[in-house]
This record gives structure tokens, sequence and C-alpha cells, in this order.
């Protein structure tokens, strides 16, 4: 690697930059000739960090991405392809990543702009093994070029739904990651809502790419992204009607708000809170769709796909807004807040998605106001499940009696005014099966 780097030493940085890609070309094919999954070794790294990431200005760096997409669009063979991108934006623990991170984003947005696909299923594959910081601030530059800076360039990003389903699909788990809805900066955008919203209703399946194609041990490893959206999906359903509650109106110099603004912001929400309904309605689809494909893959009662641990901080933020909120004013939105965790809770315990007891399920939910459906989620007898993987006391199967009728009704819970369901009597001996929403 000396000889190359006195070589391109003596060329200009376009230039030189161009002649990197150049010889990891040449190597990496050699590579994976003798090995199919070679060694990115340091001296490789070093060439790009010194010719790629620190010595171009903005019109080189133009030219420089025009030139990446076309020699990824262009190279026939997807493992070198892989292996290159690998080796240009894995993240290295070291001053040249803010360089890294920024031109990955710079490449990814332009592969959207142009439909470079496979560029998308690289920046896939990327998403899948790179930590979820360094995934973030992928998601974050997206959503900034085409939701925040320019009025209407969002259709771009929707075209990218039939072209590369498995780059959206992490996509939408990286957007998750991103707004947790923990503040009002971190309620995700409108445009970027319903985007997400239309392709999952248009096609459930989406969102369980990552997780079908992917060879998946029970454990999965830790500070990565998920295998699917769910979980983040289910903060956005379940924390939404809080965190709009919660988002102040910007008032004047007087303190007053203009019927304007008021106008306007109210639209805003009323189109929000229709997206999540849909949300909802879509998520629990996917839920009811797992236990099939986790029995498929032999995980089913051994792979938790909405780890328990991750209930744990979306419960205590659920209780501490309802407490930030003054309950007279809120009552609506925290029973509609607290009606969609309770169905999640019991369509993923149901499916196999979450393995927990129900003793846990008590403990973690025991702050939080009461409401009559999350108490037939958490009591209620749990007969001793048939699958011979999943220990005493642990769910799914919870089709009891009384917990399989009222626990999840026809219809997600859509509308804070929904009225409650009336009581039942309960017949012994009578059971109440598990009823799909329609």
């Amino acid at each position: 690697m000396s000889d190359i780097r006195h070589s391109l030493l003596r060329r200009d940085a376009l230039s030189a930059a161009k002649e990197v890609l150049y010889h990891l070309d040449i190597y990496f094919s050699s590579q994976l000739q003798s090995a199919p999954l070679p060694i990115v070794d340091k001296g490789p790294v070093e060439l790009l960090e010194e010719f790629v990431f620190q010595r171009l200005n903005s019109l080189q760096e133009l030219q420089l991405l025009e030139i990446m997409c076309s020699y990824f669009q262009e190279q026939s063979k997807d493992s070198v392809r892989q292996i290159i991108f690998s080796s240009l934006f894995s993240p290295q623990g070291n001053k040249a990543d803010d360089s890294r991170m920024s031109l990955l984003g710079k490449l990814v947005s332009m592969a959207v702009a142009v439909c470079r696909i496979p560029v998308l299923e690289c920046a896939a594959s990327w998403l899948q093994r790179t930590p979820v910081v360094y995934c973030v601030r992928l998601a974050r530059a997206l959503v900034d070029d085409y939701c925040c800076l320019v009025p209407g360039s969002v259709q771009t990003l929707k075209q990218i739904f039939s072209a590369s389903p498995r780059f959206c699909c992490q996509f939408i788990t990286s957007v998750t990651a991103l707004y947790d809805l923990s503040s009002d900066d971190l309620i995700p955008p409108l445009d970027l809502l319903e985007m997400i919203v239309n392709w999952i209703f248009e096609d459930p399946r989406l969102i369980l790419i990552t997780f079908l194609n992917t060879p998946i041990a029970a454990n999965l490893p830790i500070g990565f992204l998920e295998l699917t959206p769910l979980t983040g999906l289910i903060r956005w359903c379940v924390k939404a009607p809080l965190a709009y509650k919660r988002k102040k109106q910007p008032p004047l110099a007087n303190g007053h708000v203009t019927a304007k603004v008021t106008k306007d912001s109210g639209g805003v929400d009323r189109d929000s809170h229709l997206l999540y309904s849909k949300l909802h309605l879509s998520a629990l689809q996917v839920l009811m769709m797992l236990q099939v494909h986790l029995t498929e893959k032999n995980l089913y009662g051994r792979l938790g796909l909405i780890l328990f641990d991750h209930m744990v901080p979306l419960v205590e933020e659920i209780n501490r807004l309802a407490d930030e909120l003054n309950p007279l004013n809120a009552s609506q939105e925290i029973e509609l807040s607290l009606d969609r965790l309770a169905q999640a809770l019991q369509v993923a315990m149901a499916s196999g998605a979450l393995l927990c007891t129900r003793d846990d399920l008590r403990t973690l939910c025991s702050r939080l106001p009461h409401n009559n459906l999350l108490q037939l989620v958490i009591s209620g007898p749990v007969p001793q499940s048939p699958h011979a993987a999943l220990p005493p006391g642990f769910y799914p199967h919870i089709h009891t009696p009384p917990l399989g009728y009222g626990a999840v009704p026809a219809h997600p819970a859509a509308h804070p005014a929904l009225p409650t369901h009336p009581g039942h009597t309960f017949i012994s001996g009578m059971t109440f099966p598990f009823r799909p929403i329609r």
C-alpha cells in the first residue's frame, strides 16, 4: 500500500480519490476469490481516510459522489459492492467518522434522488450491521433532505418503496429509533409520518423483510437496530396522544395565540391523529402474522422480537407524561394511549413476539393510571402454554375466556371518545377465541 500511497500523492484530490476506489475494487475482487469473507486490512482504510474523506472541496465531493453512484451501479458482483461499501463507510471510531458519515448521507440521498438501487441495497446492509448511533445519523440526513429542507421533495423519497423495500424496512427502523417522541423536537414530521404509514398500510409485510431474510440467532446483538421496527412503531402509536397533547402552541408577545396558528395546528393534529390510528391497526395486523413466521424459523418461544426490556422505558415514559399532563384536561388522551398499549401487549404476547410472565407485566404496569382494557390484559387466569419451548406462566397463548374476549376489541383504539367495553357475563366452560382485527 505504501507504493500506491506515493502514487496517489502526485495526483490531484479527485483523481486520487477515484484511484483509491479503483485499487479497492482490484484488491477486494482478488480477496473474494480466495475467501468468502475477506478481512478489511488497516492499509485500505488508511488510504480511504487520507484521500477520500479529508482532501476534497465541495465541487470535488459532488463529482466523487457521482462517480461512486456510477461505480456501485455498474459493479455486477454484489459481494464486491458490499465489501467496498463497508470499507468506505463502516465507522472506525476516529476523527474521520464525521467526514465518513457526512459523505454517506450525501451518497444515499443522491441514490434516492436518481434511484440507484444497488447503493440503497448496500445502505440497507450497512444499517443492519452498524451501531444504532450511526444509523440514526443517516436517517436524520435523509429526513432533513426530503422532509424538511425542500417542500414536496418527500415525493421522491416515497418512490423507493417499490425500488428497494429492504432499504425502506431499515429506514423505518432507523427513523423510529431517531424520533422517540421524548420531546417536541423528536416528534416525526408529518410528511415522514404519512409516507411511512402509507408504505406499511399498502404492504404490512414490508416491516418484516429484514426478519424474514436474515439468519437469526436466539440472542441478538445489543446496540444495533432491531430486526423489525415494531417496537418503535408501537412506541409511536402509544405515546402519540400524550406527546401531541404536550406539544405547546407558539405564543405571541402578549401571551395569546393567533387564530390562524390555532387553526393550522389543529388541522395538523387531526391529520396526525388519523395517521397514528391507521398505523396502530397496521402494527396489530403485522403482530398477528408473526406466530406463523416464528414457528417456521423454529424461534417461537425462543426469540422475542419485542423485548420486554424495551417495554419498560415505554411504560415509564407514559406514566411520566400522564403525570405531567393535567388528567382533567388530558383524560381522553391518557385513555387512548393506555388502550393502544393494552392492545399491543396482548397481540404481541398472543403471537409470541413478546415473551414475559403475567407477574412481570403486572409489575411493569402497576404505576400506570387505571385503564379497564389494560386491567384485562394483566389479570385473569393464564393456562399453561401447549408450547414446550415456553415455561409455565409465559405468554402466549392467552386465549382465556375473560382475557381473549375483552382485551382486543374488533377495532383498535382509534378515537379518544370510544366508549369503554360493556361487561360480559362469564359462563364457565365457554371459550372465546382470539379475534383478529377486521
